[in-house]
């Protein structure tokens, strides 16, 4: 079995290197640069938005699963931004490609590409977390307008959302799972209030999101009325996703590698302790079955096969192992690693120890560990579901 590129790919590699050898200055990072003109630059090359179609705003290329790989490799090499994410990108667009109108085709996933159209996702609710589809947030449709009211929370990027993807409940006297429609709106509509929620990186990444007779055209639903719920469950799947990205996660365990060949414990470098060497390893392994598993994704979405399982233990591995991995940096850090904000000491600026937090919150955020492992086990493997505990 001869595992070298071909000629076609190895040309293509040497590309992608010279790209990065020309512009990798020109990326964003550590909140500064302009994402928005590296993004623009991205898509014209082929390195983002690669296979959406260019009617709709992609460069249009053919899904080459090698070619993938060695984008994100050499991106990860360089430790340099792979483009904007978020809801948008990484969730509403591939479910618009699915599930969409042409109407809404056209008019959505271009702009959302470009970082024109910032998103956010109206799902969850006080009451309805993990068991979403217990939502109250209510549609009646009143002439050419669905008039939506209720109450949205852990809503991300919601005050700084153009637009959101919002579920509610339309048919109410429908079983839960379908009775629920898939609407889009402009977060400037008329009777929609924003409350930030301060998280425990210190910053309101979240949100309580109130809606008070919410007028929304008719036509900006997604599917058919009443069944939103297919319309969630795609973008779920692109949810756990994107949560863990392990070309992300490859990029920033070689910065931990870096950071590792610099700080010193007791005077020697922290990557010739056998203690923290052990642990990069351990880690380094499981990035490794990440990308695998990727891999795996990536067969299966080109070839139109299922790989069901595989990708239900993305969210759950990935999320734990990213915090597992800035745990160790911060452990190398030693007293460094406690610094947070505002000192003249603080190790890349301080984005191990936001990082650190943020993932903390993802274990929990998307669905729980514990609801992904009951999803692992009752859906992937057909273990018998969890018993219920009697009513009093």
């Amino acid at each position: 079995m001869d595992l070298n590129f071909s000629d076609a790919h190895q040309a293509f590699q040497r590309e992608v290197v010279g790209f990065l050898a020309a512009h990798a200055h020109e990326a964003p990072r550590a909140g500064t640069g302009d994402a928005r003109a590296w993004q623009k630059l991205l898509i014209a090359h082929g390195y983002a938005a690669r296979n959406i179609p260019k009617e709709y705003g992609g460069f249009g290329a053919e899904p080459d699963i090698l070619k993938s790989r060695i984008i994100a490799e050499e991106f990860a090499r360089a430790q340099v931004s792979t483009g904007l994410g978020g809801q948008g990108i990484s969730m509403l667009v591939p479910t618009l490609l699915e599930m969409g109108s042409e109407e809404q085709k056209l008019q959505f996933i271009g702009p959302t590409l470009r970082g024109e159209l910032v998103w956010c996702q109206g799902y969850s609710e006080p009451d309805a977390g993990s068991d979403l589809a217990n939502l109250r947030t209510k549609g009646v449709l009143d002439g050419n307008d669905w008039v939506v009211s209720g109450q949205k929370i852990w809503t991300s990027t919601a005050h700084l959302a153009d637009w959101i993807f919002c579920l509610v409940r339309t048919e109410p006297d429908a079983p839960k799972h379908e009775g629920i429609s898939f609407l889009l709106f402009s977060m400037k509509t008329p009777g929609i209030e924003i409350r930030p929620l301060v998280d425990m990186t210190g910053v309101a990444n979240f949100n309580e999101v109130f809606f008070t007779d919410v007028r929304v055209p008719k036509h900006q639903i997604v599917g058919r009325r009443g069944e939103g719920w297919k319309v969630a469950n795609a973008i779920l799947r692109h949810e756990r996703g994107s949560l863990a990205d392990p070309n992300e996660m490859l990029s920033r365990l070689n910065a931990l590698t870096d950071v590792m060949k610099t700080e010193t414990v007791d005077g020697r470098r922290a990557i010739d302790d056998p203690v923290f060497r052990d642990r990069l390893m351990q880690i380094h392994g499981r990035v490794l079955a990440m990308r695998c598993n990727d891999l795996r994704l990536l067969s299966a979405a080109v070839n139109r096969t299922p790989a069901s399982l595989a990708g239900m233990v993305v969210k759950l591995q990935g999320t734990e192992l990213r915090h597992e991995l800035e745990a160790l940096a911060i452990d190398v850090m030693g007293e460094f690693g406690l610094l947070y904000a505002g000192s003249p000491q603080l190790r890349g600026a301080g984005s191990w120890q936001r990082s650190y937090m943020f993932f903390l919150g993802l274990i929990i955020g998307g669905g729980t560990s514990q609801i992904q492992k009951n999803i692992i086990a009752e859906r992937g493997l057909g273990l018998p579901r969890e018993p219920k505990p009697a009513s009093v």
